[in-house]
């Protein structure tokens, strides 16, 4: 059996991860314009860096759920193919799965890229990065380039889509986790994992608003619904 799962912020949220408010158009503080766009980063560079500094610090101080630890306890038993895509820019699923090393046939993408890496601004080059970035840290791939945050931004596309739709159009289980429905490309999965002949469920607090369009919903906090779930696979 192939199985897809998508997680978002109601995942992390448990482990003290904030998360993304768009409802009234701040993040922890700020116009989301001003942190999380390219023309956010041209206007003010220390702004943007310094914020995503900030949440690269606070990594020190959240640890996997028990959520995480059941997604990765199934990567290490599941025989077919696993993707795992995450909306989180944190680190918590990579911890999770270097404490309990997957199966063979299991893949973990951060569609909206890493807190933990940084980008060139000139070649593209990513890299491992655990400090802070400087307003115009300078790049060592590229004389010209800098280093930014590695992070899809919006009006950027997010990373690894043709690999995600691929898997979408061959699983046979898709679960969406923690996550509202609600942005695009990720709201659409459901959809292509339908098209596939897929059963697909929702795990999350309540129902959203595209939950009529999964065949199961299983509503309570994701520290407590995934390992539940799982754990009858």
């Amino acid at each position: 059996m192939n199985l897809v799962v998508l997680t978002g912020a109601g995942v992390s949220a448990e482990s003290g991860v904030p998360t993304f408010r768009a409802s009234d158009g701040l993040w922890e503080g700020h116009r989301v314009e001003a942190v999380a766009t390219p023309e956010g980063f041209a206007a003010n560079p220390a702004l943007v860096q310094d914020f995503y500094n900030q949440r690269r610090r606070q990594l020190a101080t959240v640890h996997p759920n028990a959520a995480h630890r059941a997604l990765a306890d199934l990567a290490a038993r599941w025989t077919g193919e696993f993707l795992l895509v995450t909306q989180n820019v944190d680190d918590l699923h990579d911890r999770a799965h270097a404490d309990t090393p997957p199966a063979p046939g299991f893949e973990l993408i951060h569609m909206h890229g890493e807190l933990k890496k940084a980008r060139c601004t000139a070649s593209g080059v990513v890299c491992d990065w655990a400090g802070d970035l400087a307003p115009a840290h300078a790049s060592p791939h590229h004389p010209r380039g800098t280093l930014r945050p590695h992070i899809v931004w919006f009006g950027e596309i997010p990373l690894e889509m043709e690999r995600i739709e691929a898997a979408l159009a061959r699983c046979d289980l898709f679960v969406s986790i923690g996550t509202s429905g609600a942005v695009y490309p990720a709201a659409g999965f459901v959809q292509l994992a339908r098209m596939a002949g897929a059963r697909t469920v929702e795990i999350n607090l309540e129902p959203t608003q595209g939950a009529r369009l999964f065949d199961e919903g299983v509503y309570g906090p994701a520290s407590e619904t995934v390992p539940g779930f799982f754990g009858t696979l």
